[in-house]
């Protein structure tokens, strides 16, 4: 054997740590689903207030983009022709 010690009482320490934060990261994972189950209680659409919230988190000329490119491939898409559909073999 050799003479290296490991530091258990450190190791415990980040484990317990980590453990804690797990935890406190699940309770807040359930009291995000109650706020939007409230949300959705009250008529609104849980789906468009989760795309605001990813919306706000991005800065605004990254939006921008996004928006632009979206509008681009969209008018593309619908000025393009229509395509022959492929016969079943």
């Amino acid at each position: 054997m050799s003479d290296i010690t490991i530091p258990g009482g450190r190791i415990r320490s980040f484990v317990e740590r980590i453990e804690n934060i797990d935890s406190e990261l699940q309770e807040l994972n359930e009291q995000k689903k109650e706020v939007l189950s409230e949300a959705k209680g009250e008529g609104f659409d849980v789906k468009i207030l989760k795309e605001i919230i990813k919306l706000r988190k991005q800065d605004q000329d990254e939006r921008d983009e996004r928006e632009s490119l979206l509008d681009l491939y969209m008018r593309a898409m619908e000025t393009a022709p229509p395509q022959k559909e492929a016969k079943a073999a």
